[in-house]
Order: C-alpha cells, then structure tokens, then sequence
C-alpha cells in the first residue's frame, strides 16, 4: 500500500470512528470507491490501535480518577466522598454496559466480518441508522447528565453498542442514539459513548496484536513498518481532535449535518453500487 494511501486511511479513521458516520463503513467504501486494494488486517490493527491511543489519551485522567474510585481508593487525595462515589458508581456503570458488546463481538464478529461487508449492504444501514439518528435527535427534553445515569440506560446504551459491529451502523453513531432515547443530553450521550467504548476498542486491539506480531515475525506483512507507525500516529492525532471538537460541538447543536451526510453518502453508494451492477451485466 502506497504511504499515500495509509494516510488517507488513517484520517478516514480517525475521523469517522468518534463522529457518528461508520468506520468500519469508511474503511469498506473508501477502498471500493477509489479502486483501491483492501487494506489488510495488519492495516486495520494499526488504525484502531491509534484510535485507541486518542480515546485513552483524551480521557486518561478520567479514566485514572474511574478506575481507582471503582475498586474504593479515594483519588485524588482532595476529591469529595461524593465525587469518589459518583465515579464509583459511574465505573461500574459501564462495565456493565461493556458486556453486551463484548458478548456479540466474541460470539458473531467473524460471521459479520465475512459476510457483512457488501456496499449495497453497508449503504442501507447508513441511511437507516441516519434516520433513527434524526429520530433521536428531535427528543424533546433531553437534560439528564452524566450523574444520573442508571444501570438500565448503561445496558440500554451497551446492546446498542453490540449492533455496531455491522458496518454501517457506527458505535458512536448507535450509542448516541440509545443515549438521547434515554433522555441524556447530546455532550452527555456522546461522553458516555466514548467511555464505554475505550474497553471494546482495547480489547479489539489486543486480541488482534498477537497476529499482527506473529505475522511480523513471520514475514508475512507486504508493509513497512514505517507505514504502520505513521498510520497510527496520524488516525491518533486526528482522533483526539475529533472528539475534542464533537464533544464542544454537541453542547450547543444538533446532530443533523450527520444525518444529511448518512443518508446522503448511502444514496450515493446505492447509486454507484446500482450502476456498477448494471454495467457487470
């Protein structure tokens, strides 16, 4: 694969796997549309691996702050028992939401990964997930914070989060959903979606490491390991940026340029898809 391309790859990535748009669907399409060679699950790993990186990089100190305060360390040293007990709460809170995912992604992720990835397939869950989007986002109401989440909107949120491994759907896209169907505001919604999906994103990543490092070993990569690394620096840097942008974003608008841009891209696709058929003919 030429470094052209990884780049441009590599900012699909980062782009589209914390905005609501698909990117395992960016990763399909992108390729199909510009006559490109599929980018091999060594590429895929170095882009998730980077989009990991930002998530956990951007909310570290959260994460810290969640992960003592849940198993009953009080930090930091000046936090108040009330802050301690809410992050307490918060942590379990979403290792709850995390098992749905975990349990769909163990059980059906290859079925998905081998027969899910038609265009035409693709495109239809762009533009459904696209008009439940605008569903969701004319919710009236939608003023529960972060603090008053509940362990049915944690389960709520994490089964909708199982459904994004089709690609098409896109986990931040279903989660954000799920989230202002239970009444959450936009930010908050999206804050949950990015926490919630640190653990399934880093356990993607580490159960594809240990191929990615034996094929290394083996010879087996047609990439250099330059491009790799440039590859994840890039979809990590743009991904921080996204979510710091998205998060600012949500606080004061809606979500509807993503739902014109969803269902515009998967009339197009259909389209394309459509016409190509026609000429195979």
């Amino acid at each position: 694969m030429p470094l052209m391309h990884a780049i441009v790859l590599a900012i699909v990535q980062g782009l589209s796997e914390f905005l609501p748009i698909s990117s395992s669907a960016h990763l399909v399409l992108i390729p199909w549309l510009l006559h490109w060679p599929e980018p091999g699950l060594p590429f895929e790993v170095a882009l998730h691996a980077g989009t990991l990186l930002a998530v956990v990089v951007f909310f570290l100190r959260e994460w810290i702050d969640l992960v003592l305060n849940g198993f009953g360390i009080h930090f930091p040293p000046g936090a108040s028992a009330e802050q301690v007990s809410n992050n307490r709460r918060l942590f379990w809170l979403l290792v709850a939401g995390t098992i749905p995912g975990g349990i769909v992604g163990l059980a059906f992720e290859k079925l998905i990964e081998e027969k899910m990835q038609a265009p035409v397939l693709i495109a239809c869950l762009m533009i459904v997930i696209g008009l439940l989007m605008w569903a969701a986002d004319r919710i009236p109401n939608l003023v529960r914070g972060l603090g008053q989440t509940t362990l049915g909107d944690s389960l709520f949120i994490g089964a909708g989060q199982a459904l994004a491994l089709f690609p098409g759907v896109s986990r931040s896209g279903i989660t954000i959903i799920a989230g202002l169907a239970r009444k959450m505001t936009r930010e908050t919604a999206a804050r949950f979606s990015f926490l919630l999906s640190t653990p399934l994103i880093a356990g993607a990543a580490a159960k594809e490491l240990p191929k990615l490092i034996q094929l290394h070993r083996a010879g087996g990569m047609d990439l250099p390991l330059s491009t790799l690394l440039i590859s994840i620096a890039v979809s990590g840097i743009v991904g921080y940026a996204v979510i710091a942008f998205f998060l600012r974003y949500l606080q004061t608008r809606t979500l509807k340029i993503f739902v014109v841009y969803r269902i515009a891209f998967g009339i197009v696709i259909l389209l394309l898809a459509f016409i190509q058929m026609g000429f195979a003919r």
